[in-house]
C-alpha cells in the first residue's frame, strides 16, 4: 500500500461473483476444471514443441511462447478466484490489487504481440517463403518474443505509476472478479481524466498496432491465396492460418467488447463476460485450437503421451 494521503484504504472487495452457495460451488467447480485444462493443455504443447527437433521452427516457437504466456495469464487470475469462493471472503490487499494489475496488464499485452508475430510468420511463410529463412532467423524470432515483453512492462508499469497518483477515499467495492484498471479507476475520488486518457492513447496503440498489423498481413496473405488457380491449393495456403485466425477472433472480440467500446454502453455485466472469455476460455481453448487441426503438432502430442505412458509403466 502506498503510503500518505494517496490512498486511505488498505483493501478492496472483489464482488463480481457474488451469489448463492450453490452457484458458488458450481462456479468453483468448473473454474477449477477450466484451469486445470488450460495448465495441462498448454503445458503440453510447450513439451511437445521443446522436445521434437522437427517443431523447432518459427511458427512454434511463438506458440510455445504463447502456451507460456498463456499459463501464467490465467494463474494470475483464476487462484484468486477460486480462493474467493472457497473462502467467502472476496478481498484483496491494495498492494496484491496493484501486483496482479500489472500481471495482468503485462499478460494481456504480451499475448497480443505474439500473437502479432505469428500473423506476421504466415504472412513470410506464405508471400515470401524463399526469404523465410532470412526474414525468421533465429535472432529475429528472439527479437520478436523480447521486445514484446519490454514494451508490455513499460505500458504495465506506467499505468500503474499513474493509477499511484489517485486518491481513494472510502468506496472499496469492485464490481468485478479480479483487479482490472477500468473497474478499480471507477472507485477513485479525485480526478481520473489522465488515468482515462493514458488507457485510450496507450492502451489503444498497444491493441490497434499489432491488430491492425495483422489485418494487413491477412489481407496481403488473402491476395496471395485468391491467386492460387485451384480451390484445394486455396484451401490448403489457408487452412496453415485457420488456428491462428480463431484465436485472435476469440481474444480481440473479447478485449474490444471490455476497453473499447463508448463509456456510455459499460455494462458490469458484459464485462465481466468478456473478461471470462479472454482471461479463462481463450487460454484453455488454444491448445485445442492449435492442436486439432495440425497434423505435426498432433503427431508430437501422440509421442509425447506415448513416451510418458510408457515411462509410468516402467
Amino acid at each position: 500500500m502506498y503510503q500518505g494521503n494517496q490512498t486511505t484504504i488498505s483493501e478492496f472487495l472483489l464482488l463480481g461473483l457474488t451469489m448463492g452457495s450453490e452457484q458458488q460451488q458450481l462456479l468453483f467447480m468448473l473454474f477449477l476444471c477450466m484451469y486445470l485444462v488450460t495448465i495441462l493443455g498448454n503445458l503440453l504443447i510447450i513439451l511437445a514443441i521443446s522436445s521434437n527437433p522437427h517443431l523447432h521452427s518459427p511458427m512454434y516457437f511463438f506458440l510455445a511462447n504463447l502456451s507460456f504466456a498463456d499459463i501464467c495469464f490465467t494463474t494470475t487470475t483464476v487462484p484468486k478466484i477460486l480462493a474467493d469462493i472457497q473462502s467467502q471472503s472476496p478481498t484483496i490487499s491494495f498492494a496484491g490489487c496493484l501486483t496482479q494489475m500489472y500481471f495482468f496488464m503485462l499478460l494481456v499485452d504480451l499475448d497480443n504481440f505474439l500473437l502479432a508475430a505469428m500473423a506476421y510468420d504466415r504472412y513470410i511463410a506464405i508471400c515470401q517463403p524463399l526469404h523465410y529463412a532470412t526474414l525468421l532467423s533465429p535472432k529475429c524470432c528472439v527479437l520478436l518474443v523480447v521486445t514484446p515483453w519490454v514494451i508490455s512492462n513499460f505500458v504495465s508499469i506506467l499505468h500503474l505509476g499513474m493509477l499511484s497518483h489517485l486518491t481513494f477515499c472510502g468506496h472499496r467495492a469492485i464490481l468485478h472478479f479480479f483487479c482490472d484498471l477500468e473497474p478499480v479507476l471507477r472507485l477513485a475520488c479525485s480526478d481520473t481524466y489522465i488515468n482515462n486518457l493514458l488507457i485510450l492513447v496507450v492502451g489503444g496503440a498497444v491493441i490497434f498496432i499489432p491488430f491492425a498489423f495483422i489485418l494487413v498481413s491477412y489481407v496481403l496473405i488473402g491476395s496471395i491465396v485468391f491467386g492460387v488457380p485451384s480451390a484445394k491449393g486455396k484451401w490448403k495456403t489457408f487452412s496453415t492460418c485457420s488456428s491462428h485466425l480463431t484465436a485472435v477472433s476469440l481474444f480481440y472480440g473479447s478485449i474490444i467488447g471490455v476497453y473499447f467500446l463508448p463509456s456510455s454502453t459499460y455494462s458490469a455485466k458484459r464485462d465481466k463476460v468478456a473478461a471470462i472469455m479472454y482471461t479463462i476460455v481463450t487460454p484453455m481453448m488454444n491448445p485445442f485450437i492449435y492442436s486439432l487441426r495440425n497434423k505435426d503438432m498432433k503427431g508430437a502430442l501422440r509421442r509425447l503421451l506415448s513416451r510418458k505412458s510408457s515411462s509410468w509403466r516402467w
